[in-house]
């Protein structure tokens, strides 16, 4: 009997024990089921993301503008007389030089004013030479006593009025005089003429109601207008060089020189004025085309390219988001330059060592803890 009972007694202590670890098996068994769920919770909350590093912008790149090419002098040709067109000498595309006589205008409303001038003043100067030979003759008498002195400043008096009456005759056909050779419409510098508005018999005005007659252009140099955005401002000074193309000519760079600039920032567009010149000596470049302006300009601080998913558009303007100390997030304001498609240029806010997060997701806040998802670019 005892036998049996210290059998059964270790077959129950036996019992109890494998009772006692399949208990504990299952209480570790769900702990570590529930601290794997909580460490695959925790690492879900915790968003992963892919980082890049920004890339240095080049010192200098080549900047290409729009430009139009316009005459180096232009002006529209407008009659100072009245009249008909008695005949005209030019046509479009006639290339002229200063003083050259384009148009003939007939007036003969002018012509006849202008006779009516010349014989008042004819007039005027014979009733001058009576009152100077009236005045001298009261001066030999006034030396013999022979009149008054009333009589002799009554002389002279007169003598005056008829010198100032000679002058306004005068003055008047000098007028009529210039009015009359306005009838000759010359060309005011070298040029090309680029249009004709008149013809032969056709009534001319001048004053308020006056038409334009003809369009001249000099087109032996060409002025290039192009608007340098406000970041390359400094480096657009006067003496740069600039290759101009055409889309009519394939292939061909054109020297343009910095003349000028308007020293000045456009409010509206952010840009600075230029103007470059153009020599267009044998006539191939024509006036009002429209220009690639080539520039090799220079920032004086470092820019940065990073593509576009990476930039944070929002309504308190354009940011970026970092990798920061502790894997936290860090929300940077950024300024852009030019736009190349698929990168922008960052003018501002940029060191060059950040991690920058490419395609944040739109709750992502300052602060947050993210996993990088592979090396920097």
């Amino acid at each position: 009997m005892s036998r049996r009972k210290s059998r059964a007694l270790l077959g129950g202590l036996a019992f109890i024990v494998m009772a006692i670890g399949l208990v504990f098996w299952g209480v570790s068994s769900r702990a570590g089921a529930l601290e794997k769920v909580a460490r695959e919770t925790r690492d879900r909350a915790v968003p992963t993301v892919d980082v890049i590093t920004p890339t240095p912008g080049a010192p200098q790149e080549e900047l290409v503008l729009p430009g139009t090419m316009q005459p180096f002098s232009d002006a529209p040709i407008y009659a100072r007389t009245n009249g008909y067109v008695r005949k005209w000498y030019v046509d479009i595309g006639t290339r002229v030089h200063a003083g050259q006589l384009l148009a003939d205008i007939d007036t003969p409303e002018i012509d006849r004013q202008l006779d009516q001038a010349r014989a008042a003043l004819s007039t005027a100067e014979a009733n001058l030479r009576l009152a100077q030979t009236t005045a001298d003759r009261y001066r030999d008498l006034m030396k013999t006593d022979s009149i008054s002195h009333q009589d002799l400043d009554n002389a002279n008096g007169a003598l005056e009025a008829r010198q100032a009456e000679v002058e306004a005759a005068r003055a008047n056909a000098n007028r009529l005089d210039q009015l009359h050779a306005f009838g000759r419409i010359e060309a005011p510098f070298d040029g090309v003429v680029t249009a004709r508005n008149t013809d032969v018999g056709a009534l001319i005005d001048s004053g308020s109601n006056a038409k334009e007659l003809f369009h001249i252009a000099a087109v032996h140099r060409l002025r290039v207008f192009v608007n340098v955005p406000q970041t390359y401002s400094r480096s657009a000074k006067p003496g740069l060089q600039a290759d101009i193309t055409l889309a009519e000519f394939p292939g061909r760079r054109f020297t343009g020189v910095l003349a000028r600039t308007s020293e000045s920032i456009d409010v509206a567009s952010r840009t600075l004025l230029t103007e470059f010149d153009v020599d267009n000596a044998r006539g191939e470049l024509l006036a009002g085309s429209y220009a690639d302006v080539h520039l090799k300009l220079g920032t004086e601080s470092t820019t940065y390219r990073l593509p576009v998913n990476a930039v944070i558009f929002g309504s308190e303007g354009l940011h970026v988001a970092t990798v920061g100390a502790g894997d936290a997030v860090v929300i940077t304001p950024i300024a852009l330059g030019r736009d190349y498609g698929n990168s922008v240029e960052v003018l501002s806010g940029l060191s060059g060592n950040e991690r920058v997060i490419v395609n944040p997701p739109d709750s992502i806040a300052a602060g947050e803890v993210v996993r990088v998802a592979q090396n920097d670019k």
